[in-house]
């Protein structure tokens, strides 16, 4: 941890009351952490963080009333310089490619929370960048990977509830064939043996969110 004297204020912001209950029992034990505020949405973090100004704050990404990117970029817009480290279940790289370009300084899998929690604060409190390891791989593996475009993401949700082409082509006011290519480069993009398979990755890499 720091070796300054002064703990390291932390803002904790998750919908979930048990985890957010943990999160702050594990910290309780450090006495160079201070919980300096609880919030159970992110519209509540953001208010919380302009009053608090705490040095970290651990933001769950999905919450009601505001996406967790959004209420990074909210927070941002508060402070440039807020450090902000984003709580999730999701390793996939696109998603955390996002939060990363919206301002957050670190990025941390739910499930390490125990193990891995205080260092991330630590690191982000001292100015360094804090990515869990499993995302931190996603990340290199997929380094060079083309995204998809708004237009192809459109497709791939349409394509993962069950569409054929010719439907998918009446939805959005395309041609079957213009659906036919856009799922052709779909495929290319992820590498994908088939709709199905190209639908398993997205998930997978957090270009299609449930």
């Amino acid at each position: 941890m720091k070796t300054s004297t002064k703990p390291v204020r932390v803002l904790i912001a998750d919908d979930h009351e048990i985890l957010r209950e943990g999160i702050v029992s594990v910290l309780s034990t450090m006495e160079a952490i201070d919980v300096v505020g609880e919030a159970n949405n992110a519209e509540m973090a953001v208010v919380l963080f302009e009053q608090l100004r705490p040095d970290v704050t651990v933001l769950d990404l999905k919450m009601p009333l505001m996406g967790g990117i959004e209420a990074i970029k909210a927070i941002r817009r508060i402070d440039s310089a807020a450090r902000i480290l984003a709580l999730t279940a999701y390793q996939g790289d696109v998603l955390a490619r996002e939060v990363l370009a919206a301002g957050a300084a670190g990025y941390m899998l739910k499930h390490g929370i125990r193990k891995e929690l205080v260092e991330a604060i630590s690191n982000i409190a001292n100015g360094f960048k804090h990515i869990s390891l499993d995302v931190a791989l996603e990340l290199g593996h997929y380094c060079d990977s083309e995204l998809l475009s708004q237009r192809e993401l459109e497709v791939l949700r349409y394509v993962a509830v069950g569409n054929t082409n010719r439907k998918i082509g009446e939805l959005m006011g395309l041609s079957e064939e213009t659906i036919k290519t856009h799922v052709k480069t779909i495929l290319a993009k992820t590498k994908a043996h088939d709709r199905t398979h190209a639908v398993t990755i997205a998930l997978q890499r957090g270009m299609l969110r449930v």
